[in-house]
């Protein structure tokens, strides 16, 4: 599809990638950015096109709201996130369940409700954004491990699912971005502007994954090895 004239929404666009969206998505032509978070007020809207709307991923009726009032998307952006670095042996079981209700469920019940609206105006596009850790494990952040991955597998079925109705539904993989989620880790961190950059020049060539970074790109290729070996360091450890 082109991004160029598009009605988008984006979640969690008051910050980190999702901020960077919608800025990319107006530098391109966006005829209309629905910026979304639990309190809209904290959205920038200095730019005409963009409207701040309040969207709750746990709350249904948010939800529908949301789809109600955005009755005209044609490029969807599920961006938001929680990262409550729960252990799954030791970890609260409440935030274990937190960070899947909110990657997994939040993902699933928004793209429900906007199912309809991406099929009435078109088809368009479907963008959620993933992790490297979709595909491998990290005891230090087990639940978002779980929780992506998870995402990963609903991706890939809403892309079947959605077919019939021509949405692409795009997968976006990448290590780490200088957003506050990943503030305090002392890792190589990409600038959340590239995502959107390459996430939307997929959506224009109809890629239905992208690898941001050199992190997600071994990590895929690592998949077809065996894990013994990948893991081997943190085994021994």
């Amino acid at each position: 599809m082109d991004v160029t004239g598009s009605i988008a929404l984006v979640t969690g666009a008051n910050r980190g990638i999702g901020r960077r969206f919608v800025d990319e998505l107006l530098t391109r032509g966006a005829a209309k950015v629905y910026a979304t978070a639990r309190r809209p007020e904290l959205i920038e809207a200095s730019d005409p096109r963009v409207v701040p709307l309040h969207l709750d991923l746990l709350d249904a009726q948010s939800v529908a709201n949301a789809a109600a009032a955005a009755s005209d998307v044609t490029l969807l952006v599920n961006n938001a996130g929680v990262a409550t670095h729960a252990n799954l042996l030791t970890g609260d079981l409440e935030q274990i369940r937190l960070e899947h209700d909110t990657h997994f469920f939040g993902t699933l019940a928004v793209t429900r409700a906007f199912a309809p609206v991406l099929a009435a105006n078109g088809g368009g596009a479907v963008v959620n954004i993933l992790s490297v850790l979709s595909w491998m494990a990290n005891n230090a952040a087990g639940a978002y491990c779980t929780a992506k991955a998870a995402e990963w597998s609903l991706t890939n079925v809403l892309r079947l699912d959605l077919a019939g109705q021509k949405t692409l539904v795009q997968a976006v993989h990448l290590g780490a971005a200088d957003t506050d989620i990943m503030a305090g880790y002392d890792v190589p961190k990409i600038d959340p502007i590239e995502v959107a950059r390459a996430s939307l020049d997929g959506v224009q060539s109809g890629a239905v994954e992208v690898l941001i970074d050199d992190a997600s790109r071994f990590v895929k290729s690592s998949l077809a090895t065996d894990p013994a070996e990948f893991y081997a360091q943190s085994l021994t450890n």
